[in-house]
């Protein structure tokens, strides 16, 4: 299998000029990993660094684009400060995709900025929920109609713990695997889907798609075990950027992380033939939004 994982010796949040060979790779649905790229704590925000932050009601904390504080199980001033340092996450995340990918810029959506303090491990999940699955991201509410997903992780354990991940093959391999085993789709079906507010909009067929994809990969368990993948530990203080929706991923361990993510408009990208929509599109030999 060929490399997923490209290393970039860059120790600032800002970039200088754009890479075309991180471009492509990113657009290849490969990881660019910054293995010293760390997010700085200040003293008092240390006192973050404990699960009991979180509210066990939810599974992560967010901040919405409105600096709108969701899931801490904190007093308000408590609150603010986290919502300041999650804040300062998100600054840091923009200014490194709009250095990384500057095209980009006038076309991204931000989303919620989140902090997850609890362990992978200790998750109990159902399987179709769980992430230390081989998968590719894909939302059962939220039709997308070939949105791209794109994300910054940081590691910010405190302990010297990795974010343990697997990282499985290009995402045109995993669609030709498994797209023979999706059931057909129903423009009826997903009319009832929306009448009943199971979904927000019409789920496209291109949607329809990347959820057969997402639940086919995770209910495979000879493929976990069997598909071509490399386990990659992202240590503290390192920063790693993905496609989401395109690079075949599992989180196997890990505790305390930040993360952003962005939407972006597949005919936004530097290559918009490289997008799932796009190979799926090929693939399907008809059009799916």
């Amino acid at each position: 299998m060929e490399q997923q994982i490209i290393n970039i010796p860059h120790h600032e949040w800002h970039i200088g000029a754009p890479n075309n060979a991180w471009i492509s790779a990113l657009e290849a649905g490969k990881v660019l990993h910054f293995p010293q790229l760390p997010f700085e704590f200040e003293a008092q925000e240390r006192a973050f660094l404990a699960p009991e932050v979180r509210d066990p009601k939810v599974r992560n904390i967010s901040l919405d684009a409105a600096g709108k504080l969701k899931g801490a199980a904190l007093d308000e001033a408590q609150q603010a400060r986290l919502a300041a340092m999650i804040g300062r996450f998100r600054q840091q995340a923009t200014t490194l995709i709009t250095g990384l990918l500057p095209a980009y810029a006038s076309a991204l959506r931000t989303a919620p900025t989140s902090y997850r303090p609890s362990r992978v491990e200790t998750r109990t999940q159902s399987w179709r929920a769980d992430d230390r699955r081989l998968h590719v991201d894909a939302f059962p509410s939220r039709p997308n109609y070939g949105e791209r997903i794109l994300r910054v992780f940081a590691n910010v354990n405190p302990q010297d713990q990795p974010r343990v991940w697997r990282v499985g093959e290009p995402f045109d391999m995993v669609a030709q695997h498994f797209m023979p085993r999706f059931k057909h789709y129903s423009r009826f079906q997903a009319q009832m889907l929306k009448a009943l507010h199971v979904t927000k909009s019409l789920r496209s067929e291109y949607d329809h798609m990347m959820l057969q994809l997402h639940d086919a990969m995770k209910k495979d368990m000879d493929y976990q075990q069997d598909a071509q993948q490399v386990t990659m530990p992202f240590a503290p203080g390192s920063v790693w950027v993905c496609f989401s929706d395109q690079t075949s991923h599992a989180v196997m361990s890990g505790q305390y992380m930040m993360e952003q993510t962005f939407h972006l408009p597949p005919e936004a990208q530097y290559d918009p033939g490289a997008s799932p929509l796009a190979i799926l599109t090929r693939l399907s030999g008809r059009k799916l939004v």
